[in-house]
């Protein structure tokens, strides 16, 4: 979802995905469009209300960059209908993103206007766009669609755990179909459990409650 100055492959550096849906797949799979753009692909938005994007500390942006993220789906003719989202930078590396109060309203300016980008019928794309951070600090994104620090940071939280715990869950055996194995160590699938718990009720009560 990026291009900081060595060609590396846009899924090292971002990731996006729909929190409403936490079965769906993270997208990592980018279309570079230019050096410093890069565009994701989202199927089926007509259903996803919100977009997490987020960088996975790999690679940095650049000293004195960051991105600029937009929202395009096609119009009733075809044509993309670019919206600016918000930006991602190292000092904040995730956001998210309301979407689905989006898909009616007008253009903005962008970037990816004269850009050769593969577009398929029905499909939205996540656009991230490098640039100067004085150059983000200026831009004005579509008023609804920012979402309050602590409220996303709750939701991420939320989908996270439940995501974790799921998949934790879903390799939950008994004592008796259990093989022994000296080099394995196993986790009794209710420890999981209490901490699933416990995580919840703390972030319930304060959701800042990990910087204490």
């Amino acid at each position: 979802m990026r291009v900081l100055g060595a060609g590396g492959s846009a899924g090292s550096f971002w990731k996006a995905s729909n929190k409403n849906m936490p079965e769906r797949i993270v997208q990592t799979a980018a279309q570079q469009v230019a050096e410093d753009k890069f565009v994701f692909d989202l199927p089926d938005y007509e259903n996803i209300n919100h977009v997490v994007v987020f960088m996975l500390g790999t690679i940095p942006f650049p000293e004195g960059m960051g991105g600029s993220v937009y929202f395009s789906y096609p119009d009733s003719s075809g044509m993309p209908v670019w919206q600016l989202l918000g930006f991602v930078t190292n000092g904040k590396p995730s956001a998210i993103f309301k979407i689905s109060g989006l898909k009616s309203g007008e253009g903005s300016q962008h970037p990816f206007g004269a850009m050769n980008i593969v577009r398929t019928p029905s499909v939205a794309q996540i656009g991230i766009s490098v640039e100067l951070l004085d150059t983000l600090a200026q831009q004005t994104p579509v008023g609804n669609a920012a979402v309050s620090s602590v409220d996303s940071f709750t939701q991420f939280t939320q989908k996270m755990l439940d995501n974790f715990y799921n998949f934790a869950s879903s390799f939950a055996i008994s004592q008796a179909q259990m093989t022994p194995n000296p080099s394995e160590m196993f986790i009794p699938a209710n420890v999981v459990l209490k901490w699933y718990e416990n995580f919840q009720r703390r972030l319930a009560q304060n959701p800042l409650f990990w910087k204490t």
